[in-house]
C-alpha cells in the first residue's frame, strides 16, 4: 500500500487549511490519512497547548470531510512538536495510505503505526516504559510489513510527560517517580529512544541506572516527542518496502553536531537521491519532502572545540539555542524554513549530535 505525503505551512495557531487543501485537491481522501506530524509555534514545554490546538485542528477537518468515528480518529497518531524558534516554519507533514502498490524490485515508503498499552507516571524513566515502547515499536514494523529491522528508517514517538496531577496520581497507588516534572519531558524522549533501540537491535536492554544516563545508548533512527497531551505512547514507524508503490523513499543518517550541513545531505543521499559531495539546496531540484532531525545542546559545553554558554544561560534555555541553531543550518541546507526540528537528542545520537532524517520524491516507476 503506496504512500502519499504532502507538506502544508500552518498559518495560524489552529489552522488545518492546508490539510483541507489536500483533500480538495484530489491527493487523498481524510479517511486515507493514517498520520501527521508537525511543528507548532509555542514554547515547547510542558505548558504548550498549541500542540493540543493544532491537533484539535486536523481531527476537526477529519472528522468532517470523512467517514471514521471518534473512536477511529483517536487512534491516528499525530505528532506534535512545539517550539518554532529563531526561522523555523509551524508545518505539518501529512501522510495518507492508497491501494497502489508498485514494482517488486522497487523499495518504496511504508508506514506502520501503534498506540503502547498506558504508561503510567512511575513508568517513565525506567525500565518499564522502555519494555512498553519496545512492544509497541514492533507492532509498528508489523503494521508496516518491515520484516527487517535495517529498512526501518524513522521512528517518531509522542509519550506523555510528568505533571502535577500525575505524580500525585503516582504517589495516591504508593508509587514513585523516577524524576521531576521539568525533568520529565527529556527523560520521557529519552526512555522511549532506548525502547525503539531494544525493538530494532540497535542496543541491548538497559537498565534502570542507564536510561538517561549511559549516553552511548542511543537509536540513530529516533525521534521522540512528549506532552501532557497523551496518556500512551504514539508511534510512527517509517521505512521503505519492495513493492510497495508510490514515489517517496526514506533515509537517515547523523548529524555529529549542530554545525553538520553533511549530515544532512548524508541523509538525503540515504534516501536515494544523487547529490554531488559538496551539496547545496538547488541541488535537491524540489524532490525533498522534508527532514526531520533531533538535536541538543553537547553536555561537555564545546562545539568543534569553541567554548559554548547555552547550557549556562538563565535567560533562554539550551533547548530554544539549539533548536533555533540547528534549524537555521537545516533551512539553509534545503532552502526552506519549514523544517522539523526537535529537542532532546538524549539517547538518539553521539554527544551533540542527533539523527536527522529525509523523505523524497523518487518518482513513479512506468515499467
Amino acid at each position: 500500500m503506496a504512500i502519499e505525503v504532502a507538506k502544508v505551512e500552518l498559518k495560524t495557531v489552529s489552522d488545518a487549511s492546508g490539510l483541507a487543501a489536500c483533500l480538495d485537491a484530489g491527493q487523498f481522501t481524510a479517511d486515507q490519512v493514517v498520520a501527521v506530524i508537525g511543528k507548532t509555534e509555542g514554547n515547547g514545554g510542558v505548558n504548550d497547548f498549541t500542540r493540543i490546538l493544532a491537533d484539535q485542528a486536523f481531527r476537526a477537518v477529519l472528522a468532517e470531510r470523512g467517514s471514521r468515528d471518534t473512536v477511529a480518529l483517536a487512534q491516528i497518531p499525530m505528532v506534535w512538536s512545539g517550539g518554532c524558534d529563531g526561522v523555523i516554519t509551524p508545518h505539518a507533514t501529512i501522510f495518507a495510505q492508497t491501494d497502489e502498490t508498485g514494482p517488486a524490485d522497487e523499495a518504496r515508503l511504508v508506514i506502520g503505526t501503534a498506540i503502547s498499552v498506558e504508561l503510567l507516571p512511575e513508568d517513565i524513566g525506567r525500565v518499564a516504559m522502555v519494555e512498553k515502547v519496545a512492544d509497541a515499536v514492533r507492532a509498528a514494523m508489523a503494521d508496516a510489513g518491515i520484516d527487517d529491522p535495517a529498512d526501518v528508517h524513522y521512528v517518531q514517538t509522542k509519550t506523555p510527560l510528568l505533571t502535577i496531577d500525575s505524580v500525585a496520581d503516582a504517589a495516591s497507588r504508593g508509587q514513585k517517580v523516577a524524576c521531576e516534572v521539568h525533568d520529565s519531558m527529556g527523560v520521557s524522549n529519552g526512555t522511549t529512544a532506548l525502547g525503539i533501540g531494544v525493538a530494532l537491535g540497535e542496543i541491548p536492554m538497559p537498565t534502570d541506572d542507564q536510561i538517561c544516563k549511559d549516553l552511548d545508548l542511543y537509536s540513530a533512527v529516533s525521534s521522540c516527542s512528549s506532552g501532557v497531551e497523551l496518556t500512551q505512547a504514539q508511534i510512527v514507524l517509517l521505512g521503505n518496502r519492495a513493492g510497495a508503490g508510490g514515489r517517496f523513499a526514506i533515509g537517515h543518517a547523523v548529524m555529529k553536531d549542530a554545525l553538520d550541513m553533511d549530515g544532512i545531505y548524508d541523509g538525503i543521499r540515504n534516501a536515494g537521491l544523487d547529490l554531488p559531495e559538496r551539496a547545496r539546496a538547488e541541488d535537491l531540484g524540489g524532490k525533498l519532502v522534508n527532514v526531520f532531525i533531533k538535536c541538543e545542546a553537547d553536555h561537555r559545553g564545546q562545539l568543534r572545540g569553541r567554548r559554548q554558554i547555552m547550557l549556562d544561560d538563565s535567560d533562554v534555555h539550551h533547548h530554544r539555542h539549539s533548536k533555533g541553531a540547528v534549524g537555521g543550518v537545516a533551512a539553509a541546507a534545503i532552502g526552506d524554513p519549514a523544517v522539523f526540528v526537535s529537542v532532546d537528542a538524549m539517547n538518539k545520537s553521539n554527544h551533540g549530535g542527533g539523527p536527522v532524517i529525509a523523505i523524497v520524491d523518487k518518482g513513479v516507476d512506468k515499467s
